[in-house]
Order: structure tokens, then C-alpha cells, then sequence
């Protein structure tokens, strides 16, 4: 069972607030390049998104269904892999004093990843969240910080321009 953590250095609403958009799991799910809501209403229960998977010159389109939605808590997905099977990943969200412990636990449900799940199949999975942690991170820490600095930047333009006419 592949079991990995990250220390997101926002709020767990605003890790949320990216896994709670079914438009953006491309954008930190490793190895997609596009999704999109198809059933449901992301990311609650039994909704689902289709993503693609780039192979050279081919596109694979497989699907994510949620299994269990916990608000801002925790999200169980069933990831479907065609021919390679399922498999449940699990996201879990904890406040770690400001910031948000996020934890990733994946495991094969059925077909070939689960028949040839072995040491160097979990090797693969761990480096794949290693990476995926640090999408999400550097996704929700910049936009956090952007939020922060558009105000700013609005007040400075604000004084900048007073008194002209």
C-alpha cells in the first residue's frame, strides 16, 4: 500500500478548494492532460470526472469516480486504468497549525495492477505521489500568494494614480 505525505503550506480550504474543482485534477494528477466533470456533482458522492492519458500519439480516456466525499476532510476515488484495472486513492486532509498535512494512500482494487501489484509497482506509485504532492502544493501555494498580492498590487496602482487627472 502506497502511503505518502506532504506538508502544504496553506490552509487545508484551500487544498480543498483545488480538489473540489474537477477541472483542475489534470493540473495536479500526474500523468493526465485534460478532465472534465461527467457525471455528478464533483466532488460528491458517486460523481465523476474523464480524463485523459497521452501515449505518443494515442489518448486514452479513463474515468475517476468518487467513493467517499468527507467536505474539506478527506476524498476516496476509484480510478479507472482500462486494461491496468482500479485502484482507491484515498486523500486526506489535516490542519497542521496553519498549514495542511495532506496524505495520499493508493492501493489496486482490481484487474492487472492488482495481480502484478509487487515492491517495484509501489516503488512507481510513491514516486508518482511524490510528484503529485508537489503539483498540488506549488498549485495551492501560488495561488494563495497571488490572492494575497492582487490587493496589494490594486492599492499601489490606487495611490500611484491618485491625483491625476
Amino acid at each position: 500500500m502506497a502511503v505518502r505525505h506532504r506538508l502544504i503550506k496553506v490552509s487545508p480550504s484551500a487544498v480543498w478548494a483545488v480538489l473540489a474543482d474537477g477541472h483542475r485534477y489534470a493540473e495536479w494528477v500526474v500523468g493526465t492532460s485534460h478532465s472534465e466533470p461527467v457525471r455528478g456533482q464533483w466532488p460528491h458522492q458517486d460523481a465523476a470526472i474523464r480524463f485523459q492519458v497521452p501515449l505518443g500519439p494515442l489518448k486514452l480516456v479513463n474515468e475517476t469516480v468518487v467513493r467517499l466525499c468527507e467536505e474539506g476532510v478527506s476524498l476516496e476515488l476509484e480510478a479507472h486504468a482500462g486494461p491496468l484495472g482500479t485502484a482507491r486513492i484515498a486523500i486526506e486532509l489535516r490542519p497542521w497549525g496553519e498549514h495542511c498535512l495532506v496524505i495520499v494512500d493508493e492501493h489496486p482494487l482490481q484487474g492487472a495492477g492488482g495481480r502484478l501489484h509487487n515492491v517495484g509497482f509501489e516503488a512507481l506509485i510513491q514516486m508518482r505521489h511524490r510528484t503529485m504532492l508537489a503539483r498540488l502544493a506549488r498549485l495551492c501555494e501560488n495561488e494563495v500568494r497571488q490572492a494575497r498580492e492582487a490587493p496589494r498590487q490594486a492599492s499601489v496602482q490606487g495611490v500611484a494614480g491618485a491625483g491625476h487627472a
